[in-house]
């Protein structure tokens, strides 16, 4: 079986390319000109250029796939990103639903975010069903964040009315993954800053965590053994950040933070990051106001469904850091390791 992917050559899609060809699968991937490759290299995977916006490209790029995998996904700033995160999760979620159509694809996949879903206590982790806060709180007006999950919200809405239409479709929602091949970084950019300085403080909140090998294995297993028309988080350990922090901070060979951050110095973190970001959009992205204040709460979630539906165990997060940590030194984001002071 062959099995079509956008977003191969980014952090999540080289894990949920090296997932399809340990699980048999032939893999095609959708790669722009511009993308650097090194996520791909050594795999034994074809590469295929098409434009989106032409349906007869779509209709030949996926001729001959049993299965399409929308994986590609972008987090934005500055001018014009809602326009580039909607080309890239509704416009491109749009294009290839309708060329799977023509070209006979019966499944479809599509990774989506934790973000369109609500969270809970440690208590009462939300589930897939679990209603999202008001979004104007959540995520503030106008902003990045606000952005990216009306734009993630909108695809989700296209793929699960498709599936009125006889297409086998299931949506995946990631929460915190972390893993190698991070290259921009992006939630792996908190072991490169603990890795470079030691961080004094911790954010209050939690979150649920997931290796990045999981991660990728449970897109698989959905598109193998997913019911259509269900959503399917992906998430394995609810942690406060500051356990996460102090694990991580072992395996990284640093101090760990020893306070909490106050909630007052987290909306300076947030304004500092707004200038940061102007410099590196990609590297500053997790100082972002509203993602620096989403940290200072408790968002647990359950992804049982997932295990009991699809069969995905959880690996230790351990493993993903360990792994994180390694690319991370291998090429060049983190020195060589030292000894804890």
């Amino acid at each position: 079986m062959r099995l079509f992917i956008t977003g191969g050559t980014g952090f999540v899609g080289a894990h949920v390319v090296r997932a399809a060809l340990q699980r048999g699968w032939e893999v095609r991937c959708l790669v722009r000109p511009t993308s650097p490759r090194a996520a791909l290299e050594g795999l034994d995977v074809e590469c295929v250029e098409a434009d989106l916006a032409d349906p007869g490209a779509v209709v030949r790029a996926l001729r001959g796939c049993e299965a399409v995998a929308h994986v590609a996904g972008t987090f934005e700033h500055g001018p014009r990103a809602l326009q580039r995160m909607r080309a890239v999760h509704v416009d491109a979620t749009s294009a290839l639903l309708r060329g799977a159509e023509a070209a006979g694809v019966a499944r479809f996949l599509l990774c989506s975010s934790s973000i369109t879903v609500g969270w809970g206590s440690p208590e009462s982790p939300a589930d897939e069903e679990s209603p999202l806060p008001d979004p104007d709180r959540s995520f503030g007006r106008d902003t990045p964040l606000r952005g990216y999950f009306e734009t993630k919200s909108e695809a989700e809405r296209l793929v699960l009315h498709a599936c009125s239409r006889g297409l086998k479709g299931v949506v995946v929602n990631p929460d915190y993954v972390i893993g190698a091949w991070d290259s921009k970084p992006t939630s792996g950019a908190i072991l490169v800053q603990m890795g470079r300085h030691w961080m004094p403080f911790h954010p209050q909140g939690g979150k649920c965590f997931i290796t990045a090998s999981d991660c990728g294995l449970g897109h698989v297993l959905a598109l193998e053994h997913g019911v259509p028309g269900r959503r399917y988080l992906l998430g394995t350990h609810n942690l406060l950040y500051r356990e996460f922090m102090q694990r991580a901070a072992r395996i990284l060979g640093v101090r760990p933070p020893l306070l909490p951050l106050p909630r007052a110095a987290g909306r300076l973190v947030g304004l500092a990051g707004a200038l940061l970001r102007r410099l590196d959009q990609h590297r500053f992205a997790l100082l972002d106001g509203q993602v620096v204040e989403a940290t200072q709460s408790i968002r647990f979630r359950d992804g049982s469904r997932a295990e009991r539906e699809l069969g995905l165990a959880a690996s230790p997060i351990e493993e993903g850091i360990e792994d994180a940590v390694r690319w991370f030194r291998d090429h060049g984001h983190l020195p060589a390791r030292r000894r804890a002071p």
